[in-house]
């Protein structure tokens, strides 16, 4: 018997790897995301052009937008762009800055392992660094209240610059601005409650914010009412249409005057369906499902103003800021379950036409219609206005803001290199090369505006050991000043989280030491494994 004989404990399919190859494997995909958005960062950063396998175009410097749409099949890289969602959910902007600092603090402990500092030492490090860290940013953080309406619609302005919306930042942000305070209900503050309408057509410059819901929708018949003022409305979660029947169902009809009662009979069900309707009192009805053409006509010649196929988040909306309960049988309605609002309008946009719910019972309730020339261009608007949303949000919840442009990282560089010398061990090393990753974000903003990131850095560094703590970048002047006293601000909560996020995700990567990946089939997964990167990496 030979004891050298090999022992196969993994399926053909599987391909593994191990030890220092799967580490620099996982390092390698994460870099290369962090390098793939790395251009989009600041207001001077470039766009990235997406287009799908049906030809689909999405052009955006919004960094969750470009991970998601990537075709990433990388297991570390995926784990990179969960980094990006989560920064998205929790915050809404500061996506790319998450991103970068976990692909540099992914790339300088690539350092380390190659000076043979173990990889629990370098989390250790990384830990302590990201503990300390947020407690600097508590410290050096500036108080904000909600009354200081002009801090606020900075944020704003520095979480648009960059995007489509720069010609008209200071006029989105005071929309902003408007619509968060509108719906803020004792500081909790719910961005669901605004809903955001993309139109094609005029200028951006029409964007506008409306007190009320509007849908994309039409009245179903020409004959309803264009516009109704105190409007009653019904908010049904049941088809206005005859039921088939659940089971297969044989009707024999053996005379022309039997067929004659068969129709009558669903003329008069849907007749009673609308009279009904009329009977609770309701002028303005909003179904979740469809609408027969012939309750279309009892529903008009009642005077009914109607629309169908109404999304469940929208009936949602409308039963909120109308006050109306979502009616699922006909039997129930009654004037008690009706929602109420001073206007129901339908209105056309160039060739689409809307409907306006305006005067609502709630005044919380907000629409932003966003116009553009392209639909490319309104979606862009759409995620730099939904940034602005959540920065002036986070920066309420917590009442804190921090100098923008770099500022605040290479302050909290400077402070984590002097507390790494207090540290005995050798997680002062990974403490001094979290600080390194932190000036990547000011290194990459002077070099997507085109400065020479070595100058910049080297007087942002000298100005801030002079006690210059808020000096950063203004990339609207090109100049070097304070961001605070600028307007150049972000909220507290975009950087506690990216640098948590990115701390985390980094320190996973880190203690992975084995790869054992199953192709499945996909040729992609056992590539991504191993040495090459799969095909979803390549293209961008």
């Amino acid at each position: 018997m030979n004891d050298k004989q090999p022992i196969y404990i993994l399926p053909e399919n599987v391909q593994r790897t191990i030890g220092k190859d799967a580490q620099r494997n996982n390092i390698m995909a994460a870099k290369i995301v962090a390098e793939t958005i790395k251009t989009t960062l600041g207001p001077k950063g470039m766009d990235k052009m997406l287009v799908d396998n049906i030809g689909d175009i999405i052009v955006t410097n919004d960094g969750v937008t470009i991970l998601k749409e990537m075709d990433i099949e990388h297991p570390a890289a995926k784990m990179m762009v969960e980094i990006a969602k989560t920064q998205e959910e929790e915050i809404g902007d500061g996506t790319t800055t998450a991103v970068m600092i976990a692909g540099k603090l992914l790339e300088n402990a690539e350092f380390l392992l190659d000076k043979k500092v173990h990889p629990t030492v370098i989390t250790k490090g990384y830990r302590i660094a990201a503990q300390k860290a947020k407690e600097i940013l508590n410290e050096i953080s500036v108080e904000i209240s909600s009354e200081n309406e002009q801090a606020l619609e900075q944020i704003a302005i520095t979480a648009m610059t960059g995007k489509s919306a720069e010609g008209l930042k200071e006029r989105f942000s005071k929309l902003i601005v408007r619509a968060v305070k509108q719906i803020s209900d004792n500081g909790k503050i719910d961005l669901n409650e605004i809903k955001i309408e993309k139109i094609k057509g005029n200028g951006l410059q029409e964007t506008e914010l409306i007190s009320g819901i509007v849908l994309d929708k039409e009245r179903v018949n020409q004959d309803m009412p264009k516009k109704l003022t105190n409007a009653r409305i019904a908010l049904l979660d049941f088809a206005l249409e005859i039921k088939n029947p659940e089971i297969d169902t044989k009707v024999s009809i053996s005379s022309p005057e039997q067929l004659q009662e068969f129709i009558n009979q669903e003329e008069k069900f849907l007749k009673d369906i609308v009279e009904k309707i009329k009977l609770s009192g309701a002028n303005a009805v909003f179904c979740q499902k469809g609408i027969d053409d012939l309750a279309q006509y009892y529903l008009a010649k009642a005077g009914i103003y109607a629309c169908r196929r109404v999304a469940k988040s929208d009936i949602e909306k409308l039963a909120k800021a109308t006050g109306g309960k979502i009616i699922g049988n006909l039997n129930e309605l009654t004037p008690e379950q009706l929602g109420m609002a001073e206007t129901v309008e339908e209105i056309k946009n160039n060739k689409e036409s809307m409907t306006y719910v305006t005067g609502c019972r709630n005044p919380k309730a907000l629409t932003i219609i966003i116009r553009g020339g392209t639909s490319h261009v309104t979606e862009e608007i759409e995620r730099a206005i939904k940034d602005g949303l959540g920065d002036i949000t986070a920066a309420l919840k917590d009442g804190k803001i921090v100098a923008g442009g770099g500022a605040v990282e290479i302050e909290l560089a400077r402070r984590l290199r002097e507390f790494s010398q207090t540290l005995p061990g050798r997680e002062q090393l990974a403490v001094e090369q979290f600080a390194l990753a932190l000036e990547s974000i000011p290194t990459s903003l002077a070099e997507n505006a085109g400065l020479d990131p070595i100058n910049i850095i080297t007087e942002l560094k000298s100005r801030h050991d002079h006690g210059e703590k808020n000096t950063g970048l203004n990339l609207l002047t090109n100049k070097i000043e304070d961001n605070i006293l600028s307007g150049v601000t972000e909220p507290l909560r975009t950087k506690t989280q990216a640098i948590d996020s990115a701390s985390e995700v980094s320190m996973m990567i880190l203690r992975i030491d084995d790869v054992i990946a199953s192709s499945g089939g996909k040729e992609g997964m056992s590539a991504g494994a191993g040495g090459a990167m799969p095909p979803g990496m390549t293209g961008y």
